[in-house]
């Protein structure tokens, strides 16, 4: 494994953070929203990532994202015949998104992306310091 690919593993793992903290922003603004339809109603996305392996070697080489899956959970169904979103039965459909579990993911999230800037700090560093023995 080279030196300088940590910069790119971290880089990789630092984007594929990124991309599941605005999947999951995305999910806590859209958690209170109603809809006439089942249908219609709002369902929670996740990102599915997966590690990309070096042909030559077998090493790790980052991250990849394989794509954002939406939630099969089912939606609430609520009487609420006051509503103007009411179906003609007076139910409305409100989102499958669960706050606590999407704070959880979003702080799980912060702190890996914070993980993967630590480790490019320290590379960075040690490559200075490596570069520095030679003067």
């Amino acid at each position: 494994m080279s030196l300088f690919s940590v910069f790119d593993i971290s880089g990789s793992a630092m984007s594929a953070q990124n991309v599941r903290l605005n999947t999951t922003a995305s999910n806590l603004a859209n958690a209170d929203t109603v809809s006439s339809s089942e249908a219609g109603a709002y369902r929670s996305r996740q990102p599915v990532f997966s590690t990309v392996l070096n042909s030559a070697n077998k090493d790790i080489a980052g991250v990849k994202i394989n794509g954002i899956v939406t939630s099969q959970a089912p939606v609430y169904r609520e009487y609420a015949p006051e509503n103007t979103m009411a179906d003609k039965e007076g139910y409305i459909y409100k989102s499958n998104v669960n706050t606590v579990e999407e704070m959880a993911n979003m702080i799980s999230a912060s702190r890996a992306y914070q993980n993967s800037v630590e480790v490019m700090k320290t590379s960075k560093e040690l490559l200075l310091n490596t570069l520095r023995l030679g003067q």
